[in-house]
């Protein structure tokens, strides 16, 4: 699915965006979802990437599945139920 970085920010910026900038925290996001923790970002290194222009890693798989997912990636992101309705509740202690 190819999504368009205008659907991505506030419509009320209209053309005062930097669409560098956008699609550079997109990448960063996605940075900071990747499936292993040991693959994600410290956040001062999410802080030198917003702010610099260099080059940024390849994000590897995410964490989760958003929209459409297969039975097939579901099981590869370890997201398998075949209950249809679940209540939890949390209690703190």
């Amino acid at each position: 699915m190819k999504v368009d970085h205008w659907s991505l920010v506030a419509k009320c910026l209209g053309e005062l965006i930097n669409v560098s900038q956008v699609l550079r925290s997109i990448h960063v996001g996605l940075l900071c979802v990747q499936r292993h923790p040991e693959d994600r970002p410290t956040m001062t290194s999410v802080i030198l990437m917003l702010g610099s222009d260099g080059p940024l890693p390849s994000p590897k798989e995410p964490g989760f599945c958003v929209g459409e997912c297969t039975k097939d990636s579901a099981h590869s992101y370890g997201i398998s139920s075949n209950n249809d309705l679940s209540i939890s509740i949390l209690d703190g202690r």
